[in-house]
């Protein structure tokens, strides 16, 4: 752990002025249960020789750090890189958090692993560790999602959870965590929430980062391999931003320019985009404090993106917190250019890539040519495997962006 890491955030959860623990008096003995665990169990030798088992002979891990040639000589300018978390197993990140969520499960005497889902990488990552540490798993998920997601629903029915569609409001992911909360009232006592991303309240945007912090370390120590110095610039999307935390912290006490990329949708126009950094404001949201989108009655407002596992409208304190210091740079792609980048990446590199990591892909191909002689490193989060019916839906191949 860097020096930044070991000081962020404070006890009580806070990442500056952001973070925090807002709960219904029943739940709070059981976030207390949570954090106490994570203490202990965090630096112990047994639990952490188990899960480095675990991402090595389970996992993949390490997974590469490829360097995108032939897209880089289409944008020409900076060199593209990629870390290749659609090569974990599962097709992407979520993976590195939910196998050592369902180790602390197990630690605590859980039974159950339950949680929301937008895209379904998450939610598949989680059907994977409650099949592989022997538990029962609940996944809720909006209907919109169910939809477009398609073969992620029925991976984690083939693993063994069971998938509630979530069918009121926006019918997403907002939606999808509200259903899950109040489904984990009943069932504290013998289950474990495993949230989703850095989001929540504390201990989880702590967590979810610590356990995510193995991207970043990797991609350091690859990239320092491969090209003999460190890149000038590393970049991912943000939803809830757990794998933009993954890879910033590998990075986050060195003079590397970090650069968050959100969703613009198809405008900027309020219920048309999931740019929480960019158009949000101070408030709380599923019991933390950070940025949101908010409608005029102050309520978290409607989002919408391509991509259902950015569809959020809130983000991870700690993206708040880094916002607000100027330490990570936030910007934005929309549809269509995640979208284009989507099948010049595929086509071109021989990599599909999931609609959110194409978010970071965009950014990467928008500003090679402003950077001649830099290095741009992307998380490139998922595969688009799940993403490839929707997208051949409605866009085709792609021929008219």
């Amino acid at each position: 752990m860097t020096a930044y890491l070991k000081s962020t955030p404070t006890r009580d959860g806070w990442f500056g002025d952001y973070g925090g623990a807002m709960l219904p008096p029943p739940l709070e003995p059981h976030f207390k249960e949570i954090r106490e665990a994570y203490d202990r169990i965090s630096k112990s030798a047994e639990f952490i020789r188990e899960l480095r088992y675990i991402r090595k002979h389970f996992q993949g891990r390490p997974t590469p750090v490829s360097h995108l040639k032939n897209l880089s000589d289409r944008c020409g300018g900076a060199q593209i890189y990629a870390k290749r978390e659609d090569l974990n197993h599962t097709g992407a990140h979520k993976l590195n958090h939910c196998m050592a969520e369902g180790l602390l499960a197990r630690f605590m005497g859980k039974t159950k692993l339950m949680a929301e889902t937008g895209a379904g990488q998450h939610g598949v990552a989680l059907a994977t560790a409650a099949a592989y540490f022997g538990m029962e798993c609940e996944i809720h998920m909006g209907e919109i999602d169910i939809a477009k997601e398609a073969p992620n629903v029925t991976r984690m029915k083939l693993l063994g959870a069971n998938v509630v569609p979530v069918s009121f409001g926006g019918r997403s992911l907002k939606e999808a965590v509200d259903s899950c909360f109040q489904s984990y009232l009943s069932q504290a006592d013998t289950a474990l929430f495993a949230i989703g991303s850095v989001v929540g309240p504390h201990p989880f945007p702590m967590m979810v980062r610590n356990f995510q912090h193995v991207v970043g370390v990797e991609a350091r120590d690859q990239f320092l391999e491969m090209t003999g110095e460190l890149p000038d610039m590393v970049a991912a999307c943000v939803g809830g931003g757990s794998n933009a935390m993954g890879i910033f912290s590998g990075f986050i006490d060195d003079d590397v320019a970090l650069y968050g990329v959100e969703p613009m949708g198809t405008s900027s126009r309020l219920g048309e985009h999931a740019a929480t950094i960019t158009y949000g404001e101070d408030g709380d949201i599923h019991g933390f404090r950070t940025l949101v989108l908010k409608d005029a009655e102050g309520n978290p407002a409607p989002v919408h993106t391509v991509a259902s596992g950015l569809d959020y409208p809130g983000v991870g304190p700690e993206h708040a917190h880094l916002h607000k210091t100027g330490r990570v740079t936030y910007t934005s792609a929309d549809d269509r250019a995640a979208l284009k980048a989507f099948f010049e990446l595929s086509r071109h590199e021989g990599i599909i890539p999931a609609l959110e990591s194409a978010h970071a892909v965009a950014f990467a191909m928008r500003e090679a040519s402003n950077h001649p002689g830099k290095s741009i490193l992307i998380n490139l989060s998922g595969r688009g495997d799940k993403d490839i019916d929707y997208v051949t839906e409605n866009f085709g191949l792609g021929d008219g962006l």
